[in-house]
């Protein structure tokens, strides 16, 4: 099997970036972005490239920082701002793969092994073209790290900066990734780096080469885990980005193997992630009032719609009807589907949910015999496993539904 496309995009100076964009007189000038002293928060949370140049470090004192630039300016966070501005970066990822899963607010890893082709086939290209887009259309720099798994392409985005790209394959590893020092891998802090030097290993080299079994028994699990991605080895998917699950709404997305078109397969996909978002929903003791979808062709051309329900739900039946309606209002059943997501929104607790029903509901009992059923599902699920039982429609590996 074919190696992954993996870019980890990481924003450069990414507070002190938006900053500039409000105000751009600050790009001639030393400038840190801090939190408030007045509330105990005095500290560098991020600096431009002029400040780096007194070597102004995140995280010291504003007065440590003052000590070595005192002509440095400083800036409260504007921390509603930076997240206008990654969604606006983020949007622009999205339109290049469907998986796209940030890692923070100002990185995000891309899985473009199935979209690469649509766009020139060659990875780095495409990355520079992506680096380009953010710096021209959002005023931001980005380094990308491109590599077969998040764990290098992650250390290719921090091998150069600022606004360069870095690639890294399997066969690039002896000569890039393994001559870094060891604290130059994501997981190894200065704990776990000081215990390995005390084993003689200092570069990610000499962790790829370690006995494994020495490794575990100096630290655990977590030492097998470091040689593994020492040694590139690590599956670890990249989520789509409607993969949501926050206060205000719990979400599911799936991209199909091949594109989906008909009302069975469409219903089928629309149902198998209703039951995702129900079953979460009702673990988290919620219910929605409001059904979203997103539906995606193979050219990326993407509609959303929506649905305020007369009663909130946590049930898979209830979600799929509303989700089913909305797709057929605005989609042609027979026009190819690359990506379905099913979100419920709105959020409630599901104790409050007592809306007095009319004496002449006949809605009601269907609800409280489909809850009976779901509830059952949750409960089997719970004992056996996800895939103890599943709705009949759901399997299709020649899809990806299962």
């Amino acid at each position: 099997m074919a190696d992954r496309i993996i870019f980890h995009c990481d924003c450069n100076s990414f507070f002190a970036s938006c900053e500039e964009l409000l105000y751009p007189a600050l790009k001639t000038v030393p400038m840190a972005v801090t939190g408030d002293p007045e509330n105990r928060h005095g500290i560098i949370l991020a600096k431009n490239q002029l400040a780096k140049q007194y070597d102004i470090k995140t995280a010291e004192t504003i007065w440590q920082a003052k000590r070595k630039c005192p002509e440095l300016v400083c800036v409260l966070a504007h921390h509603g701002y930076y997240g206008e501005i990654s969604k606006q970066i983020n949007q622009i990822y999205l339109s290049y793969t469907d998986l796209n899963e940030p890692a923070s607010i100002d990185e995000s890893y891309l899985d473009v092994t199935n979209t690469l082709h649509l766009f020139g086939g060659d990875p780095r290209a495409l990355a520079d073209t992506i680096r380009e887009r953010v710096k021209n259309e959002i005023g931001v720099t980005i380094s990308v790290g491109v590599s077969f798994c998040k764990t290098v392409a992650k250390f290719g985005s921090d091998y150069k900066k600022p606004d360069a790209t870095t690639v890294i394959m399997r066969e690039d590893l002896p000569e890039i990734f393994w001559k870094a020092p060891v604290s130059d891998m994501l997981m190894a802090g200065r704990k776990t780096t000081g215990r390995l030097a005390s084993l003689g290993i200092r570069t990610i080299g000499d962790l790829a080469n370690a006995d494994r079994e020495l490794l575990k028994r100096q630290l655990g699990k977590s030492g097998e885990l470091l040689h593994d991605c020492a040694n590139g080895i690590d599956d670890d998917p990249v989520h789509a980005f409607d993969d949501v699950r926050d206060a205000k709404s719990v979400g599911n997305s799936m991209t199909f193997r091949r594109d989906i078109s008909g009302e069975e397969e469409l219903r089928a996909g629309l149902s198998a992630l209703a039951d995702s978002v129900a079953g979460r929903l009702r673990a988290d003791g919620k219910k929605c009032t409001v059904v979203q979808i997103a539906i995606k062709d193979p050219s990326f051309k993407t509609v959303q719609k929506q649905r305020t329900l007369e009663r909130a739900t946590d049930l898979q039946k209830e979600i799929t009807e509303v989700a089913f309606s909305l797709l057929r209002s605005c989609w042609k059943l027979d026009d190819p589907v690359r990506l379905l997501s099913v979100t419920g929104a709105g959020l409630i607790d599901a104790k409050e949910d007592c809306v007095q029903m009319d004496l002449f509901d006949t809605g009601k009992g269907d609800s409280e015999k489909q809850e009976a059923i779901e509830g059952t599902i949750d409960a089997i699920r719970s004992r056996y496993g996800k895939k103890a039982i599943r709705f009949g429609h759901f399997a299709n590996e020649e899809t990806g539904l299962h």
